[in-house]
């Protein structure tokens, strides 16, 4: 059966998220990030798309240091099996829509331009943050047309991914 709906994370999904995490990003490195995150409570939202007891489809929305009520999306992965379908669009608009348009909160990611700009991301609205991930893959959601300068400030755990 295929993954077609998206959920809040459970503590019994931990595990499936791990190995979602691991098959998607080819090693451990984020699913020790996630652990890290939600050990600090920095995790403002998680959701899992379900697919029998694995998971098809995850992404951590977590709160920034700085600037307050700023939140960053990292990580987002789709299985290998089911990627080119939709699935991750789906997953990151529903999450723009929820962050951005109805809780009004600026929302961050680095990553693949062109995917993140069909989600509802900018890349020139990022243009004048402050990141120690660099502007060149940096889009920003966010409520209103300005650009802001911010200097954005991660959750520790990021440290660790250099």
């Amino acid at each position: 059966m295929e993954p077609s709906f998206t959920r809040e994370v459970r503590a019994t999904d931990h595990e499936a998220i791990d190995d979602l995490l691991a098959e998607a990003f080819g090693g451990p490195q984020e699913a020790r990030l996630v652990r890290a995150l939600r050990d600090q409570k920095a995790i403002f939202r998680e959701v899992i798309m379900p697919w029998g007891q694995a998971a098809a489809g995850y992404l951590a929305v977590s709160r920034f240091i700085a600037p307050q009520g700023w939140l960053c999306l990292a990580p987002v992965a789709i299985h290998p099996a089911w990627q080119r379908g939709g699935r991750g669009q789906f997953m990151v608009q529903t999450i723009v829509e929820e962050c951005v348009n109805r809780l009004q909160r600026s929302l961050v990611v680095v990553g693949e331009r062109e995917f993140y700009r069909r989600c509802g991301f900018q890349a020139t609205r990022a243009l004048r943050l402050n990141t120690p991930y660099g502007t060149q893959n940096t889009l920003l959601a966010a409520p209103g047309t300005d650009l802001p300068s911010e200097t954005l400030i991660y959750p520790q755990p990021f440290a660790a991914l250099g």
